[in-house]
């Protein structure tokens, strides 16, 4: 037992520090929702799906789900990420980094096409992430968004889980009953 509280001591203040860099460097984002949801809530959705129904416990994975949108969205590096968070955790996050140089449908495009070519850590990092999307777009969707944009970001993300099956099932699983409760809601 002492062991395991040393694993603990050794944890909890690593997932925090990841967690109040995520915050600091989100602090004037918002979701595209009616009710402006503060960024954050999205990476701790994340690294909370990882964690709770993927079964993670890998810290440097929940970290990298904590900080996946950093370098994508706010001025954070990844020289910054490496040295507050080690070699690993930048390369996950680099690995599903977005390039905000192209324009948003070859984003897409080069998103479902690498994909399949993820590490498995990076593949459920992925997933996590459609997951917690597409829950928003379901639940709060943002005010913009015609119920036909909805729908194609609902195959899209399929397109991207697809992709990044075989990584884990408690994941895919769920993707797949989101995804299905989406699909209810746009055919209504």
């Amino acid at each position: 037992m002492a062991e395991r509280m040393n694993d603990h001591a050794l944890t909890i203040p690593r997932l925090l520090e990841a967690t109040l860099f995520a915050a600091e460097k989100h602090r004037h984002c918002r979701r595209k929702d009616v009710d402006a949801t503060p960024y954050i809530n999205h990476p701790i959705t994340v690294a909370h799906l990882l964690a709770d129904v993927g079964g993670i416990d890998d810290i440097d994975m929940v970290q990298a789900a904590l900080l996946h949108d950093t370098v994508e969205d706010t001025d954070a590096t990844p020289e910054e990420l490496e040295e507050k968070f080690g070699r690993a955790v930048r390369d996950l996050v680099m690995e599903v980094t977005d390039d905000k140089t192209l324009e948003k449908q070859e984003r897409k495009r080069r998103q479902a096409e690498k994909a399949p070519h993820l590490t498995r850590r990076a593949k459920m990092i992925k997933i996590a992430d459609k997951i917690a999307n597409l829950t928003d777009i379901t639940e709060n969707p943002p005010a913009s968004w015609s119920e036909e944009r909805r729908a194609q970001y609902l195959e899209w993300s399929g397109t991207v889980v697809d992709g990044c099956r075989g990584s884990n099932a408690g994941l895919e699983s769920h993707y797949d009953a989101v995804a299905a409760t989406a699909a209810q809601s746009l055919s209504r």
